[in-house]
């Protein structure tokens, strides 16, 4: 029963459904990236990531220095369910967030996460950690 309820708390904030969205038309992102595309606060994006991932709905992986989301595909039935749900409306909920997510993914270098500095539009490494 808890496992279901961490699953439909998960849900029930318009950030993490646009989190959800994201991922669900991209493979795999990292912190930045959904930053950039959601015009969120890093810290406010790293707190409903670390809910969907208790949850179960996404997962984490790091490689190198970066951690990329993506959603859970070994999530259990009811999980599945929810997300199909999100699926369902995620062109309507994010199709602005879908748009800006499509532009800062043209940023990577080599396939990799990048960080667009504030005000003097370079590319950098990025410092966001989760």
């Amino acid at each position: 029963m808890e496992e279901y309820l961490k699953a439909v708390k998960s849900m029930s904030e318009k950030t993490r459904i646009r989190i959800l969205a994201l991922l669900h038309h991209a493979r795999e992102v990292c912190v930045s990236e959904i930053v950039d595309a959601l015009q969120e606060d890093q810290y406010k994006i790293s707190r409903h990531l670390k809910v969907l991932q208790n949850a179960g709905m996404v997962v984490g992986s790091k490689k190198g220095r970066w951690i990329y989301y993506q959603l859970n595909e070994s999530q259990v039935h009811f999980q599945k369910l929810l997300l199909n749900a999100v699926k369902q409306v995620s062109a309507e909920i994010a199709r602005e967030d879908l748009e800006r997510l499509q532009q800062r993914l043209k940023q990577r270098a080599n396939n990799h996460c990048t960080s667009s500095s504030a005000g003097n539009g370079k590319n950098e490494t990025a410092r966001y950690r989760v």
